[in-house]
């Protein structure tokens, strides 16, 4: 038998993994990629008596691959939190699924574990941009503010980390940075002992102090546009940007569009919780786009797409 663990290359994915390896060692072919890499299934070869453990991609973008594994006889165990639509009845197939507001597939995998590992799912809820969710989970868990502050600085470094066109623009690729996790039991002891910590921490505030230099191409009482120029670290940070900006001003969306190459543009949407539409179904209304309620992102948008891209987002959250 083969386990093959496939999994969103940022903090939530690693963290989830982390969690289910600590409870549950086992060697295990690693499937994973930059954060818009999220048809993950499509690289897989498994087969009858193969175990398929995913993480934190959407199956709605992987439905096809899931049901061409399945068919063949392998067995699939799904945890996520993003917009999966229906979701296939099958002998093989176990869902672990929920994309209600506050969660993250770091969460639902420890609620699977009953909590044994939880301070990783803190670290995977920091780097969602889940904050009050990492407090309540560490709420229990005896943690010190200097520590927790540690835990939230790796969450946000690891999922920095994830964004860009392609692993090309990553410090650090995603399958090397979860061998490096692997190595710790504990997130403190990653960050104590590896120069990674600081190496990510260092290298994501100079990127956000590029990205807060930039003005808003469009901005209303309820809503922002942001269009960051052609660089590999406005790719690697218009994620961390966009969390950034929805943590400073919670009442309004914003959108952080980075360019991409072929004239593409990649774009990341916050929305405040509680809005009428969330990030989600609005980024599902271009092609490859998708998310949860109040974080969403299309992979890639179309150059001539940009302008009906802000006339709807005006008109939805302006």
């Amino acid at each position: 038998m083969r386990r093959i663990d496939v999994f969103n290359g940022d903090a939530d994915g690693l963290c989830a993994l982390r969690q289910l390896r600590l409870a549950e060692p086992a060697e295990s072919q690693l499937v994973t990629g930059a954060k818009r890499d999220i048809a993950l299934l499509d690289r897989v070869d498994a087969g009858p008596g193969d175990e398929v453990t995913v993480l934190d991609v959407s199956l709605d973008r992987n439905r096809a691959g899931l049901m061409r594994l399945l068919a063949r006889g392998a067995r699939v165990r799904y945890f996520d939190h993003h917009f999966a639509g229906q979701v296939p009845a099958h002998p093989a197939l176990e869902s672990v699924i929920d994309p209600s507001e506050g969660i993250c597939t770091s969460v639902l995998v420890d609620r699977y574990l009953g909590g044994r590992h939880r301070v990783w799912a803190v670290v995977g809820a920091f780097g969602d941009n889940l904050d009050e969710t990492a407090f309540a989970l560490a709420a229990g868990l005896g943690v010190g503010a200097p520590e927790l502050e540690t835990l939230r600085e790796l969450g946000r470094s690891l999922n920095y980390n994830a964004y860009g066109e392609s692993e090309a623009d990553l410090l650090v690729p995603p399958e090397t940075l979860y061998r490096s996790l692997a190595r710790y039991r504990k997130p403190s002891d990653f960050a104590s002992g590896s120069e990674l910590f600081e190496t990510l921490g260092a290298a994501r505030r100079a990127d956000l102090d590029a990205a807060l230099s930039a003005r808003a191409r469009w901005s209303r009482e309820g809503a922002s546009l942001y269009v960051l120029p052609n660089a590999p670290w406005s790719r690697r940070v218009h994620g961390a940007f966009a969390n950034h900006l929805a943590t400073v001003e919670p009442g309004r969306a914003q959108a952080v569009l980075a360019p991409l190459s072929g004239g593409n543009y990649v774009a990341s949407v916050r929305v405040p919780s509680g809005s009428a539409l969330g990030a989600d179904e609005f980024c599902r209304g271009f092609p490859t786009g998708g998310g949860r309620r109040i974080a969403g992102g299309i992979d890639r948008l179309p150059a001539d797409r940009l302008p009906d891209f802000q006339a709807r987002f005006a008109e939805t959250f302006g």
